[in-house]
């Protein structure tokens, strides 16, 4: 063993680690690169983070995506999908691992269809054709179903079967058209041209059973989604499955996850309809005997009304009201007539009172001097002036001597 002679130079298993995710982390060819290869042993756990591997011939690499990047995924990786990964190379340091820090997968091959479908799929929204406001509601009970999908596979046959079972006397038109390939798309928009030209159902499902983006493309054509965008009733999208998503299903009114959902969206129950419609037959006919029931009951109230029974009582009490009134009137119209000839009485013996001619006939008299006035002090007369003296029966003059 070769002898320690510098311990400072001893490092520790963290320190190593530490110190090569510095490099790796630094060295640009890490960063931001793009990894093609097959997928191994792909799990998302419960926090939502994914950990896989990716492996080719010569070799694997590990690789984790976070749950923020796991949900932006357009499609469900698999064991054995061969795709391009981009991200970052790190160490994680506890284990002492290096591994590809994945944020987007694509399937390898598809990366130019998934740009074109990212590139049309703006350029539609931003022409209103995803508007949440286009959006119609399915009719509640259609007469005829359309069916636009290929007459071979499983697709039409799970379509009918649903809806024979839900509903076994729906009318069903299928349109066949190719699903894949170069006809597909023109295909598809003859067949809604047809239903707009001849309106031969209320409700119609577009779909196809599930394949990779180059299988489902027909659907992301733009002819395609304008026609289903175009169409004047209802149109259900079904293509693919549940983790497929094609403009086909952002132009639809509604998408399913299948297209036996999307048969079972289309057309309700018979048997539950008919339900329904003896509670409404029950409802109807119980509705005269409930409306006279509650006539007769309100009859019976009007007829056990006083105003029904004594229909002069009313007037009776208002005439006796009446008569109340008129005496109590009368009555307050005497006493203040009395109160205010008592008033005039005592005023009338008190300015009688106040006369001075009541005071002369008590034998008091009043002196006028030769002016006519009265003579309010003896000192007003001299001796031998002439004075009037007015007594309560008369007047006569005198002569003042002392």
């Amino acid at each position: 063993m070769i002898p320690i002679r510098d311990p400072e130079k001893v490092l520790s298993v963290s320190g190593v680690n530490q110190y090569i995710k510095s490099l790796i982390v630094s060295d640009m060819n890490l960063s931001g690169i793009y990894v093609s290869g097959e997928i191994s042993n792909f799990k998302i756990y419960n926090s939502g983070h994914a950990y896989f591997s990716l492996k080719d011939q010569g070799g694997l690499l590990k690789c984790v995506m976070f749950s923020g990047y796991v949900r932006q995924l357009r499609f469900m990786p698999r064991d054995g999908m061969r795709v391009i990964a981009f991200g970052n190379i790190s160490v994680y340091e506890r284990d002492g691992v290096y591994q590809l820090y994945a944020e987007s997968l694509l399937p390898d091959g598809t990366g130019s269809l998934y740009a074109a479908f990212e590139e049309l799929k703006k350029k539609l929204e931003a022409e209103g054709l995803f508007d949440t406001s286009r959006k119609r509601p399915l009719p509640l009970l259609p007469s005829c179903v359309g069916v636009i999908t290929s007459e071979t596979g499983a697709v039409i046959r799970d379509i009918k079967n649903v809806i024979e079972r839900r509903f076994p006397t729906m009318n069903i038109t299928h349109i066949h058209v190719s699903v894949q390939g170069e006809k597909a798309s023109p295909e598809i928009v003859r067949a809604f041209d047809y239903i707009n030209s001849t309106k031969c159902c209320d409700v119609v499902i577009v779909g196809r059973g599930g394949g990779s983006i180059e299988d489902l493309w027909a659907f992301n054509e733009e002819a395609t989604v304008r026609a289903v965008a175009a169409c004047k009733i209802p149109v259900i999208s079904a293509v693919g499955h549940e983790t497929d998503f094609t403009l086909t299903d952002f132009a639809a009114d509604l998408r399913a996850p299948t297209p036996s959902a999307a048969a079972e969206l289309a057309v309700p129950v018979l048997a539950e309809m008919r339900e329904r419609i003896d509670g409404y037959k029950r409802k109807v006919s119980a509705l005269p005997t409930v409306n006279c029931r509650i006539k007769q009951m309100e009859l019976d109230r009007l007829i056990s009304s006083a105003c029904i029974q004594k229909p002069f009582e009313r007037t009776e009490n208002e005439m006796i009201n009446i008569d109340s009134y008129s005496a109590r009137i009368q009555e307050l119209t005497d006493m203040n007539i009395h109160r205010s000839v008592e008033n005039i009485k005592a005023l009338s013996a008190h300015l009688t009172a106040l006369d001075p001619k009541a005071v002369l006939k008590r034998g008091y008299s009043i002196v006028y001097n030769i002016k006519g006035l009265p003579v309010l002090s003896a000192g007003e007369i001299k001796n031998g002036e002439a004075i009037d003296i007015q007594t309560g029966n008369g007047r006569f003059a005198a002569v003042r001597t002392d």
